[in-house]
């Protein structure tokens, strides 16, 4: 079998194996690929597996030996799904690998954004300590957490254990599903249910965990970002598109809102026109929520397993609709 890695590097810089996918078939595996060289590349795979590089329907079409497509993510907008399925080509992706990955980061940014702990240790290497007439200093306000709310928008894997998190540091957690779902079981104690307009009006923190469809997308704009608080922040570590860039721009600049953490834009990476780059007090990471070596560990086993048991005749982790 022929197996094509079409973009391994940000999912194995060098740090991980491919050991395991090499004994599996003739496997060639590329960084990059560029949109010019995909179907290059792509010619006489029996497998392919993508990270980000785009397989539309024109591509696939062209692609007779292709019998596979593995997504080396949890979304595989990158895949045309439909046409992979019409060609009965099998799409797998790699669910929940990163869960307490990106928990853990969403912390991390809210952290950064209440603390300032990059600004404040770049200050004193510039020796705004040594020649300070007080014993200590700060050069923003400080925030603490406990008491405050966290609104969770999309309460799947990730956003119920960024609740917990927020639970355990004294944080008050309210919660709205992507879909607008108010009526589930609570997941744990001190979890609350409410309508969107509660959520953003009541929030101190928003952290965005859902999925990007149409009634989630750009779901962070005008109307919902003067709902929230002057001092309240906004996490995004989903999807970039979660966001109406340009109204998220103004509510910082005009100190509407108090500040976002981003690790997600709409263009990635993103153009250097992109109004979120300048904004005031809007800390922007790219995309490494999910780029734990642990996490990357989990996601590269399972895409292999998901090339092993397609391979045996029993695929897992199927996002299309083949009978087998």
């Amino acid at each position: 079998m022929n197996i094509v890695v079409l973009d391994g590097y940000s999912l194995n810089p060098g740090d991980l194996s491919w050991d395991e996918l090499l004994k599996l078939g003739d496997v060639t595996i590329f960084d990059r690929t560029p949109e010019n060289k995909i179907l290059e590349r792509s010619q006489g795979a029996h497998l392919l597996l993508s990270n980000k590089t785009p397989l539309c329907a024109t591509t696939l079409q062209q692609l007779p030996d292709l019998r596979y497509i593995g997504v080396l993510a949890t979304g595989y907008d990158v895949i045309d799904v439909k046409a992979a399925e019409s060609q009965r080509v099998v799409v797998t992706n790699v669910p929940s690998y990163g869960t307490d990955s990106v928990a853990q980061f969403v912390f991390a940014l809210l952290f950064e954004i209440c603390h300032q702990v990059g600004m404040h240790a770049h200050s004193v290497q510039l020796g705004a300590w040594t020649t300070s007439p007080d014993w200590c200093y700060w050069k923003a306000t400080l925030v603490e957490l406990a008491g405050k709310t966290m609104g969770i928008i999309g309460a799947g894997r990730i956003g119920v254990q960024t609740a917990r998190i927020a639970n355990a540091l004294g944080m008050n957690v309210i919660a709205l599903t992507g879909r607008g779902e108010t009526d589930r079981a609570v997941p744990f104690d001190g979890f609350q249910w409410v309508s969107k307009e509660e959520l953003f009006r009541n929030s101190d923190v928003i952290s965005l965990h859902c999925p990007l469809t149409p009634e989630t997308e750009a779901i962070i704009n005008k109307t919902h970002l003067g709902m929230m608080k002057s001092n309240a922040f906004l996490i995004n570590t989903a999807r970039g598109k979660l966001v109406n860039e340009m109204d998220l721009a103004h509510a910082l600049n005009e100190r509407r809102i108090a500040g976002a953490a981003l690790d997600v834009l709409s263009m990635e990476p993103p153009s250097s026109d992109n109004p979120l780059l300048h904004a005031s007090n809007c800390i922007i990471t790219p995309h490494i929520a999910w780029a734990t070596r642990e996490a990357r560990g989990r996601l590269l086993q399972t895409a292999v397993d998901n090339v092993r048991f397609f391979l045996e005749g029993k695929p897992q982790n199927v996002v299309n609709d083949i009978n087998f």
